[in-house]
C-alpha cells in the first residue's frame, strides 16, 4: 500500500516553514529532474539549481536563501539533505521479515531470543547468543555462538557472525557481510606458515551500518573494535584488532591492515590502504586510492595517488618517478659545486 502524507504533516515532522498548500498529498520522494506531481523533492547540490524551473514536484526541500526559486510548494530550512535522508525513511520499501520465527530457522535451545523479533528461513542461532527486542534476522544469516545483539538490529540475508561478536543497538548488516573471520595470523618458519589462533572478539556500537561483503576480522589478543555511528560501505576488509572512532566513514574496497587505529569523525575515500600498526587522529580526511604508510597526527585532508593522465603522459612521469632519486642527488652535487665557485 502506498503512502500518502500531507505537505503539513511533513512540515512539522521536518520542522520546515511550508510556503504553498498544506492540505496537498504526497506519496514519495525523488529528484527534481524525475518527480511527479505526487512526489517531493529537494536542493542540496547547487549544480542541480537549473533543474528547479522545470521540475514537476508537488513540493521541494531548500534551503532559504534559495525559496524564492521554486515554481511549486516550499518546505525551508537550513540544512536540506538531511531533511531529504528523514523524508526517506517514511517512504522506505524495504521489504520486512515476517514477524516471528520461520520454521526452517535453527535456533538453540540456549539462545535468548527478545520480544518482537522476526528470524527469517534458513537462518541459524547458536548457543549462548542473545537477540534483543525489536531484530530481524534475514534468512540464510548465521549468529554463531556466544554473540550479542542488542535491540533493533537488522541482518540481511546471508549474513554471518563468527563466535563472540557483540552489536550495539540499531546495528544493520548487509548481506554477505562476515563479522569475527579470523584475522590473517602467521607465524612463518622454514618457509612453512604457522597459524596463530584468533582468540579474541568484535565489538561493534550503536548506529553502525556495515555494507555488503564488508569483512571485519576478529582480535588476535583482545578485540577489534567498531564505534558508534560508524558507517562501512561495500567490500571493506578490516583487519584484526583495529579500532575505529565514533563518526567515522569508510568507502568502498578500502583496506586497513592489522591494530591500525582510526580516530573519530575521520572519512577514508575508496580503494585506500591504510597499513598497520599506524594512529590516525581525529579528523583525518585521506582520499581515494591513496596509501597511508605511517602515522597521522594532524588534522587534514591527505592524498598520495597521481592524478588521472593519458597513458602516454603517464608512462612518461612514471619513469621519471624512478629517476627521483638520482636526479636530487645530482642536485645535490649542483649546488655543492656552485656554491664552491661562490
Amino acid at each position: 500500500m502506498t503512502k500518502q502524507i500531507t505537505l503539513a504533516e511533513l512540515a512539522g515532522y521536518l520542522g520546515a516553514e511550508l510556503r504553498g498548500d498544506g492540505s496537498l498529498m504526497v506519496s514519495g520522494v525523488n529528484t527534481l529532474k524525475e518527480a511527479t506531481a505526487a512526489e517531493i523533492s529537494f536542493l542540496a547540490n547547487p549544480s542541480y539549481r537549473k533543474q528547479l524551473t522545470d521540475t514537476r514536484a508537488a513540493a521541494v526541500i531548500i534551503s532559504p536563501d534559495l525559496a524564492e526559486e521554486v515554481p511549486s510548494a516550499a518546505l525551508i530550512l537550513a540544512n536540506p539533505y538531511l531533511a531529504f535522508a528523514r523524508v526517506t525513511q517514511l517512504f522506505d520499501n524495504r521489504p520486512v521479515t515476517p514477524a516471528g520465527i520461520h520454521p526452517s530457522a535453527v535456533v538453540a535451545a540456549t539462545a535468548d531470543i527478545g520480544q518482537n523479533v522476526r528470524i527469517g528461513a534458513n537462518a541459524v542461532i547458536g548457543d549462548n547468543s542473545h537477540i534483543g527486542d525489536g531484530c530481524e534476522i534475514g534468512a540464510g544469516s548465521v549468529i554463531s555462538e556466544h554473540c550479542v545483539l542488542g535491540k533493533d538490529c537488522i541482518l540481511n540475508a546471508n549474513v554471518t557472525l563468527y563466535h563472540d561478536v557483540v552489536l550495539g543497538e540499531r546495528v544493520r548488516i548487509h548481506s554477505g557481510a562476515v563479522i569475527g573471520a579470523d584475522g590473517f595470523g602467521f607465524a612463518p618458519d622454514k618457509g612453512y606458515w604457522h597459524k596463530i589462533a584468533q582468540l579474541g572478539g568484535v565489538r561493534i556500537g550503536d548506529d553502525v551500518e556495515v555494507g555488503a561483503n564488508t569483512c571485519i576480522d576478529r582480535g588476535a589478543l583482545g578485540n577489534t573494535v567498531i564505534g558508534n555511528n560508524v558507517i562501512l560501505d561495500n567490500q571493506i576488509q578490516i583487519a584484526h584488532n583495529v579500532k575505529i572512532g565514533d563518526g567515522t566513514a569508510i568507502a568502498a574496497c578500502a583496506g586497513i591492515a592489522g591494530s591500525t587505529t582510526i580516530g573519530k569523525h575521520c572519512t577514508i575515500a575508496g580503494s585506500a590502504g591504510i597499513a598497520g600498526h599506524l594512529t590516525l587522529c581525529d579528523g583525518v580526511h585521506v582520499a581515494a586510492m591513496a596509501l597511508i604508510s605511517k602515522s597521522i597526527t594532524v588534522p587534514g585532508a591527505y592524498s598520495s595517488a597521481t592524478v588521472q593522465m593519458p597513458m602516454k603522459e603517464w608512462r612518461r612521469n612514471a619513469v621519471r618517478f624512478r629517476q627521483l632519486d638520482s636526479m636530487a642527488k645530482r642536485l645535490q652535487q649542483l649546488e655543492k659545486s656552485q656554491e664552491g665557485d661562490a
